[in-house]
């Protein structure tokens, strides 16, 4: 019997196990949850933008570090760039049947963040000023 999470629980002969240090789903992982990709990819989510927009719908993203993103989801299959001929080109971006269903799983994730964020960030601040506290 294996032990931890399957990533590929649809494929069990795959072998892949997250908590493995050489998974190849770890790559994955790392791209999917970066500090831009969960954003990139569920702004993605209700359908093509183009990259002007989603730098401005993603507050704070540098245009460098959405070009890698989009590069990278574009490279591993969860996103498609098209671009339409017209002067200048017209470059969109949109999520790819694989990438649409990760964004919906990544939603969650946001969904509960959202809802969390500040009981966390009041708890941190609690947590921090007692150790603060108990240094003095």
């Amino acid at each position: 019997m294996a032990v931890g999470f399957r990533a590929a629980e649809s494929s069990p002969t795959s072998g892949s196990d997250v908590f493995d240090s050489d998974c190849p789903a770890r790559t994955v992982l790392d791209k999917l949850t970066s500090r831009w990709g969960v954003l990139i990819l569920v702004a993605l989510r209700d359908g093509p933008l183009r990259f002007h927009v989603l730098r401005d719908r993603i507050g704070g993203i540098s245009e460098k570090m959405l070009s890698q993103n989009l590069r990278t989801f574009t490279e591993y299959g969860l996103a498609e760039r098209t671009v339409q001929p017209t002067t200048p080109p017209s470059v969109s971006y949109a999520l790819t049947p694989m990438g649409a269903e990760a964004a919906e799983q990544l939603r969650g994730l946001l969904r509960w963040v959202g809802a969390n964020a500040e009981t966390i960030v009041e708890f941190h601040a609690r947590a921090t000023g007692l150790a603060n506290d108990a240094t003095r």
